[in-house]
């Protein structure tokens, strides 16, 4: 009969290296609980540091998700059967009514560069 019992010194061996990986694992525990402790503070301190290109990045962004949905509420606009053609005719109307508006005259082309200009200042400030 043959019994397969550790001898001391294999148990002995297998209890320290059960203890060291313990112990490796609590040193690694407490380094991931530092570091996942401090990252708020990492966080606001790159937010404050990089505040104005992180500013213009979520704006570019914005700008470009904005354009992309623009777009694809435009396509889906033109794909209406009655209402692109439509659109277009206001538009040819528009146009139409402008030019004989504002564009024929030399009067009516002085009155309309002057209420661009008051545009222009109201928009800079400069009035």
């Amino acid at each position: 009969m043959s019994t397969d019992i550790n001898s001391p010194e294999e148990n002995a061996t297998t209890t320290q290296s059960t203890a060291d990986t313990a112990e490796q694992a609590k040193e690694i525990l407490a380094k991931v609980a530092s570091v996942l402790g401090d990252s708020p503070t990492y966080v606001v301190d790159t937010f404050n540091e990089y505040k104005r290109p992180l500013t213009v990045i979520g704006l570019v962004f914005g700008v470009l998700i904005a354009i992309k949905l623009a777009f694809a509420v435009l396509a889906s606009i033109n794909d209406i059967p009655v209402l692109a053609p439509t659109l277009e005719l206001i538009g040819l109307i528009y146009t139409g009514w402008f030019v004989y508006r504002y564009l024929l005259k030399a009067s009516n082309r002085s009155e309309l560069l002057s209420s661009l200009g008051d545009v222009k200042d109201q928009i800079t400030g400069n009035k």
